[in-house]
């Protein structure tokens, strides 16, 4: 096993990312519920909101991990929806696909796929959401491309992301959770590289996020910032 973090210069950085996402996939949900205080299930429902997902709508959750997003979407589709989870780690593709569905969801189907070569056509979806993930991407641009390419014309991407917060004391308490507490952590559940890349992949993150998907060739981009600046919500439309 690798025990260094992934580096976004190295030139394996999507093999490696891969591999991590693999290793944590029996502690992830469980280090998301502890590292957020449960707050993460609070801003995957805020994330669907702005998604405005409807009855009948076709919706794509890319990094779908193991697949709480997909499954808040799939509540808001019915039965007359369809939702698709796509992931490039089978391990947490497995653990989605044991999610049992809940009576009045859209049927969740769950791909394994590179969400910068996604396998689905032109103009396929109402909706795309990316929750923890897009930061991820080893080339962000094309896969903001992508995401275009299969929404159809007015359709709404929402990225779910962590943050910086820029103003104390949260800034100092950020700064001491994820950058010390957070690989403690991580340490403890088996994985520290894993969760040393998290506070490292936050702080790399591109800043100009609303930028790039109005480069992206995104209408109407827009941003929320919760949690005293933990989190944002970033949306466009097609």
């Amino acid at each position: 096993m690798n025990d260094s973090p992934p580096r976004r210069g190295d030139v394996e950085f999507a093999g490696q990312v891969n591999s991590m996402f693999d290793r944590i996939s029996g502690v992830y949900d469980r280090m998301n519920r502890v590292m957020t205080a449960g707050l993460d299930r609070t801003w995957r429902r805020k994330a669907i909101d702005r998604a405005e997902i409807g009855a009948g709508d076709r919706v794509l959750d890319l990094c779908c991990g193991t697949g709480d997003l997909a499954i808040e979407a799939a509540g808001r589709a019915g039965p007359a929806g369809e939702v698709t989870g796509a992931d490039f780690s089978e391990p947490m593709l497995e653990i989605a696909r044991g999610k049992p569905p809940a009576e009045g969801h859209a049927p969740v189907t769950w791909v394994n796929a590179d969400a910068l070569d996604l396998p689905f056509p032109d103009h396929s979806f109402d909706a795309v959401t990316i929750g923890f993930g897009a930061r991820n991407l080893a080339d962000l641009d094309r896969g903001l491309d992508e995401m275009r390419r299969v929404l159809k014309p007015g359709g709404r991407l929402v990225i779910l992301e962590i943050t910086q917060p820029r103003r104390q004391p949260l800034k100092g308490f950020f700064a001491l959770w994820f950058d010390r507490l957070v690989p403690l952590i991580g340490r403890v559940a088996g994985d520290s590289a894993a969760y040393s890349y998290l506070p490292d992949s936050v702080r790399t993150f591109a800043d100009a996020l609303a930028d790039r998907l109005v480069a992206a060739g995104f209408d109407r981009v827009r941003w929320t910032v919760m949690a005293g600046g933990i989190i944002a919500i970033h949306s466009g439309v097609a």
